[in-house]
């Protein structure tokens, strides 16, 4: 049962690295792919944004002024605001939003009718479960009036007038999405903007999307690190404790063991062996438990997006090694070391 429980216990240093591993990974591809939903060649952001953050904000004004530059088809601008949590209220101009990004496909309901009616698609609605008709209080008040297949920009949209008025940003706008009249002219378009609008970020949408990794969010990396620090800490702890317990255990058997002519090393390579095929169980069910938690994230948080990134299982399988070896040391020294007469005599 001991050692079931510490191969379990391993286990779950590994889910835990593989599920913040695939949260970190699908919510930024995901977030990616919505971005390239939008239709647009080029995205402007404000002055200091953060690739993936929205609290910076710009004068509605300039997208009047993008709209005058040569080759410009298309553009327009849309305010992202804060509602709880990773969620944002969308604000759009719905005929402009629509001929940028080719425009919705409702599953249920249909376009705004009223001032205060809002948009979701279908990750959202299931997570939080709502219908059309429904009103939900989103630090304002929303009539739902559409529910639309996911993968255009953001999970809730309402009119761009409304949200700039019920959230005090009058006038402001958080992104421009632009749209060549040929894809031959993004370049051009992409430099003129940076000429315009030189302490604005002015990017090409591959470029932006490319953006979007682990690296490049603030303190995501760091965070990561710090939970493959506390998963080594975790593996180090059961493995040295449950070692620990059986060498006392197994005190006497090791007396005989020496009795008979065994040496230390011989002694210390039976408890590392263990060790190593406790930690291999335990990388397998960790394995295991993290397509358990992507159902569960998928089931009962479906705004959660996580994937399961091959790459890092035997990344993670290194570290459950490390963190076991670490913590078998001390218990194998202490079985090695000891005296033959004085374990044969162990009550």
């Amino acid at each position: 049962m001991r050692t079931l429980l510490t191969a379990l216990a391993i286990g779950i240093q590994v889910t835990l690295i593989l599920t913040l591993v695939g949260l970190s990974f699908g919510m930024l591809n995901d977030i990616a792919k919505r971005t390239e939903g939008t239709g647009a060649d080029l995205v402007v952001l404000p002055p200091d944004a953060s690739i993936i953050g929205f609290s910076q904000t710009m004068a509605e004004g300039i997208v009047s002024k993008v709209r005058e530059l040569p080759h410009v088809a298309l553009a327009t601008g849309i305010l992202m605001q804060p509602i709880g949590g990773i969620n944002y209220i969308t604000g759009i101009h719905l005929n402009e939003f629509t001929q940028m990004s080719g425009g919705f496909e409702y599953l249920a309901g249909g376009p705004f009718q009223q001032p205060d009616d809002m948009i979701v698609d279908e990750v959202y609605a299931r997570g939080a479960k709502i219908h059309v008709g429904d009103t939900v209080n989103l630090g304002k008040p929303w009539h739902v009036c559409g529910i639309v297949v996911p993968g255009k920009l953001s999970r809730t949209f309402a009119e761009l007038k409304t949200v700039q008025e019920r959230y005090s940003a009058t006038g402001q706008i958080s992104r421009i999405y632009v749209k060549a009249d040929n894809p031959a002219n993004i370049p051009a378009i992409q430099s003129e903007l940076q000429q315009k609008l030189p302490t604005y970020g002015v990017y090409r949408m591959e470029e932006l999307v490319s953006l979007m990794s682990v690296n490049n969010v603030p303190m995501l990396r760091q965070f990561t690190d710090v939970i493959i620090g506390v998963g080594l800490v975790i593996g180090f702890l059961v493995v040295f404790l449950s070692l620990y317990t059986a060498v006392l255990e197994r005190t006497r058997e090791i007396g005989i063991l020496k009795a008979l002519g065994a040496g230390p090393g011989y002694i210390l390579d039976i408890l590392m062996r263990e060790t190593i095929l406790l930690s291999v169980f335990g990388t397998i069910t960790g394995i295991l438990m993290s397509y358990g938690v992507r159902a569960l994230l998928s089931a009962f948080v479906p705004s959660f997006t996580m994937e399961i990134v091959y790459s890092w299982w035997p990344f993670a399988a290194i570290l459950a090694a490390i963190g076991s070896l670490i913590g078998a040391i001390y218990p194998g020294l202490k079985a090695a070391r000891q005296d033959a007469i004085e374990a044969l005599s162990y009550d």
